[in-house]
């Protein structure tokens, strides 16, 4: 069992990462033109959806980047399908993901269709035995057919309607977290403190996961203490390399100039190896340090009325901007006087276990 969770949790990931250049990009063709719009004095497009000019190619592009959002459940549900069983069972994957949002069973519909699909064609593959002139059937007749008819049936039939209870329930909780005030603080102190806790691990995409799929839903306020909290561990540490510099080592003062581009474009990996020096005291520093920016901006009023573009840049897809940029320079401020006040980064250090290229994955954050 222990190591099915294993696997499907790089399933999942696999998923996530096909997905993040959508969700990247989408955002993105999302924001620009509604910060356009908003120079010009437009909250919103749509009125010009019928209209000629430019504010009508702005609404066209707008609506292209909407388009591509809603092709995420689609995408995550396929590939994550194709991580688990390759080839003959991206099809039924993306049927699902599709099938998820149309029965608006949400991010959970996209991941449980994903999996009914893998794991059926990984299940055919081991077990339909077909003569060898027939072998060519089962790729592209067979385990197709079989996987797209159990996502039809489980997803389509039977679980369509619990599912998209189950997350109408959740969307409805975490909306009503974001309009409300004491809730709302709550929710960003979490959140900061998960994407500062593990720097690119588990817990650090799950909270980066939970804003994306919230985006999808028009939810966009968490993803604004999210993309906060990252910019702040790699920040803290080329600010603490500055401000206490003698309590570093050259090899850390050096990294420390790479972390000012990774601080303003959201890589939170780069306070990795100046978290590894002493992680049990590090990472409970890193984590409050998140906390206290994302509550910060919570705090100060920063708010999203369209898709949030992460890095320090994305003051300007934020309401109230300024907030933004105050919760990521406080939180980091925090970690770079108490982190060098409890560790001596010029101390040569062991760490308990061995990290590899594939421990570490890095993540631009948007």
């Amino acid at each position: 069992m222990k190591k099915f969770f294993k696997e499907a949790k790089g399933h999942l990931m696999t998923g996530i990462g096909y997905m993040l250049p959508l969700i990247i990009g989408a955002s993105l063709v999302v924001a620009i033109p509604k910060l356009i719009g908003v120079a010009m004095g437009i909250n919103s497009l749509d009125i010009y959806a019928e209209k000629e000019g430019f504010l009508h190619i702005l609404y066209l592009l707008e609506q292209v980047g909407w388009t591509g959002i809603g092709l995420v459940n689609t995408v995550l549900g396929g590939f994550i399908a194709y991580s688990i069983a390759d080839k003959p069972a991206i099809g039924a994957g993306l049927i699902g993901g599709a099938l998820a949002s149309n029965t608006k069973a949400g991010f959970l519909g996209a991941v449980v269709a994903a999996f009914i699909a893998g794991y059926v064609v990984k299940w055919c593959k081991e077990h339909i035995h077909l003569p060898d002139s027939m072998q060519q059937m089962m790729p592209l007749v067979i385990t197709p057919f079989l996987a797209t008819g159990a996502v039809a049936i489980i997803m389509g039939v039977v679980l369509a309607q619990p599912l998209a209870a189950i997350n109408d329930g959740l969307v409805s909780w975490l909306r009503d977290l974001c309009n409300n005030g004491t809730s709302q603080l709550l929710l960003s102190l979490t959140l900061g403190a998960m994407i500062a806790s593990d720097m690119g691990g588990p817990i650090n995409k799950s909270a980066w996961m939970a804003g994306n799929v919230l985006m999808t839903e028009g939810i966009y306020q968490p993803n604004v203490y999210i993309n906060c909290a990252i910019c702040i561990p790699p920040l803290a540490y080329a600010i603490a390399t500055i401000i206490k510099k003698h309590r570093f080592s050259p090899a850390f003062q050096e990294a420390g100039k790479g972390n000012w581009v990774m601080g303003f474009i959201g890589i939170t990996e780069g306070a990795i190896p100046f978290t590894l020096v002493k992680a049990s005291r590090l990472v409970p520093i890193n984590m409050i340090g998140g906390a206290i920016g994302a509550g910060l901006c919570c705090l100060l009023g920063a708010t999203a009325t369209i898709p949030p573009v992460g890095g320090m840049y994305g003051f300007v897809s934020v309401g109230n901007g300024w907030a933004y940029l105050i919760g990521i320079i406080v939180g980091a401020l925090f970690i770079a006087i108490v982190a060098p006040m409890v560790v001596d980064f010029n101390e040569d250090t062991q760490i308990s276990e061995e990290i590899s290229e594939d421990d570490i994955e890095i993540e631009i954050q948007i």
